[in-house]
Parts: C-alpha cells; structure tokens; sequence
C-alpha cells in the first residue's frame, strides 16, 4: 500500500494530531480525527440511512475544518492517479 501523507491539523499539539493520507494505489483517502461524544455519534446514527448502528470495523471521526484544504489536496492526488 503507498500512503502518501498529506497533511497534519496545523493547530496540532502533536499528541492529538487529525491527519489526512491519500492511497492512490487503493483509491482511498485515509483520516485520522477525534471519536466524537457518545450524543454525537447516536446523532449520527440517527440521521444515516444505513440499518442499524456504525459496524465495529468502521468508524466517525471529528475532523476540524481547518483541515478541508488537506482533504482536497488527498482528493486530487487520488484523481491524478487515476489518470494515469
């Protein structure tokens, strides 16, 4: 797997660090963020067309819009990618 990192929350404190990387290889683009609140993610829940609750292997994570330029960057390097 070739994950390249994009970025890393730039108000980090390097122990709490959302980060952003983009797998061109799998077309995927991989987040690290905060668990949201346990009324956070029932709201989440609720509001989701899926049946039933988020499955043990996948997750809600918090990520803080400062970081939308780094998602885009992991959206084109995937997009680039693909048009090779």
């Amino acid at each position: 797997m070739a994950v390249e990192f994009i970025g890393i929350d730039p108000d980090t404190d390097r122990d709490h660090c959302p980060t952003v990387w983009a797998d061109a290889e799998a077309q995927e683009i991989l987040l690290q963020g905060w668990k949201p609140s346990t009324e956070t993610q029932a709201d989440c829940e609720a509001s989701s067309p899926a049946n039933g609750p988020v499955p043990e292997s996948e997750a809600i994570v918090r990520i803080p819009a400062r970081m939308i330029p780094m998602i885009r960057e992991a959206c084109d390097a995937i997009e680039r990618a693909q048009l090779r």
